[in-house]
């Protein structure tokens, strides 16, 4: 039997001693590593892998050592609430939480999406619309400084500044090495209903119903997302957790899940996917991105492994392509100039949505288009969302063509234009351009400041336009 002892940071929550101990050698690890990195050198994670868009410059300079920081230290099904290093995967999280019938509020759609970094870099997903963004089950954060210092963040308190303005920091204010947030009861399985829309504004009108009562028909809705194909082929998944048995749906094998969605009947089209299975039921296709791979074919896909069948293995393709520009290459090869990466993810008032779908689908030779209603439940600086207001997130991952005589991120450039005049907000793991002014403008600059004067006071970070936007 393990040896349990009581949490420092909470009494009443008894741990199993190895895992406090292993937790406390990380940090110590951690902290050692940073008082190595030169004084006068910025300092930054040792990471090999990142679900970040954005290419950064190499330093030559040792990073953070995060080694032992990626696991859950406690689940406490009586609280609901769990105690997660920085680096844990949703994966490994939800592999920890689901046997005791629980889940984070807001699982991202990717396995190796790390908690930490989705408080810091933001997150989102089909629960979104009545859960906020992941940062918004936090209930603590203890956070490594760019002093060196670790402290604890609460919403009320000595450093509740830094913690309501560490979401969208993208670790230019510390990083965290432990979050307590709070879970949710899920249930065996979840039912879909797979709604077609013939028109975009039926679509958001139908959404916004949807976001506001939390029912269709009569019936619960616990998640809510969708899928724009095209200006006449829309649809929202209405997904109710349910305790019915009964056959599921897998689409880890040759059934493609953004496939099963579309149909041309009035009524809905219904499916059942375990709760582990909708989860992650973006992921075996990357959402709809391993078509790039040639994955989608059917007799490639009876050949790619299944454990292949997964985001974090097309993100090592996407570093092979980075690395030799692969997909130039091949473009150069049939005549045609080099492609613009457009791999971004916008939130748009949901009273804007259907005008900026339109004119996407008019300007930007790209498709899908997922569509997830959120809901941000207070002010957080950094990203500011208005509170109790629905936006969109529009998410569009492929790349453009390019004109070899213009300017190299010309369609990024025009979005981001449009997102603005919409009122609107981008997310920052990708490529941004904006300029210095505008970027502070949108993303909190006279509060980041002040965090950055209290808590980085000799700039040994990296500040937040030079990462999201000089790509340092």
């Amino acid at each position: 039997m393990p040896e349990f002892v009581e949490s420092a940071q909470d009494p009443s929550l008894a741990v199993p001693r190895g895992r406090v101990l292993a937790h406390q050698q990380a940090v110590a690890r951690l902290v050692q590593s940073y008082r190595a990195i030169p004084p006068d050198a910025t300092v930054r994670l040792a990471k090999k892998t990142s679900n970040l868009f954005r290419a950064r410059a190499a330093t030559g300079v040792p990073g953070l050592d995060v080694g032992g920081l990626g696991g859950v230290i406690a689940v406490d099904a009586a609280t609901r609430t769990a105690d997660v290093q920085g680096m844990c995967t949703y994966e490994d999280l939800v592999d920890a939480t689901l046997p005791h019938g629980l889940v984070p509020l807001v699982v991202p759609q990717l396995k190796t999406i790390t908690l930490g970094g989705a408080v810091t870099g933001l997150g989102i997903e089909s629960t979104s619309f009545r859960a906020g963004l992941p940062h918004e089950s936090v209930l603590e954060m203890d956070i490594l400084l760019g002093t060196g210092e670790i402290v604890t963040a609460r919403p009320d308190g000595e450093h509740a500044d830094l913690f309501h303005g560490f979401p969208n920091s993208y670790g230019s204010l510390g990083y965290a090495t432990r979050l307590r947030i709070a879970l949710e009861a899920a249930a065996p399985t979840v039912e879909l209903r797979h709604l077609r829309f013939h028109d975009l504004e039926a679509l958001v009108e139908t959404m916004d119903q949807v976001v506001d009562s939390g029912r269709y028909e009569g019936i619960a809705v616990d998640y809510l997302d969708g899928v724009a194909f095209s200006a006449t082929e829309g649809y929202l998944t209405l997904g109710t957790k349910s305790e019915q048995a009964g056959p599921v749906s897998d689409y880890t094998g040759m059934g493609i899940y953004y496939r099963s969605i579309q149909h041309d009947s009035p009524q809905p089209k219904t499916d059942r996917l375990t709760t582990h299975d909708y989860l992650w039921r973006w992921d075996p296709d990357w959402f709809w991105c391993s078509r790039a791979f040639g994955a989608q074919k059917p007799w490639v896909r009876r050949l790619w492994p299944r454990r292949y069948r997964r985001s974090s293995f097309y993100w090592k393709l996407i570093g092979l392509d980075h690395r030799f520009g692969i997909a130039d290459r091949l473009e150069a090869r049939q005549g045609r100039p080099p492609r613009e990466r457009v791999v971004q993810d916008v939130e748009v008032p949901i009273g804007r949505t259907a005008e900026f779908l339109h004119w996407f689908l008019r300007e930007i030779p790209i498709e899908p288009l997922w569509l997830c209603p959120v809901r941000s439940r207070e002010h957080w600086p950094l990203y500011p969302l208005r509170p109790a207001q629905t936006y969109v997130n529009v998410g569009f991952w492929s790349s453009v063509p390019r004109d070899p005589g213009g300017d190299p991120a010309a369609a990024n450039k025009l979005i981001e234009a449009e997102v603005t005049r919409l009122e609107g907000h981008k997310s920052l793991y990708s490529d941004a351009f904006y300029d210095e002014a505008q970027f502070w403008e949108h993303y909190g600059g006279v509060t980041y400041a002040a965090l950055r004067r209290r808590y980085d006071p000799d700039s040994r970070l990296l500040d937040l336009y030079s990462k999201a936007v000089r790509r340092k």
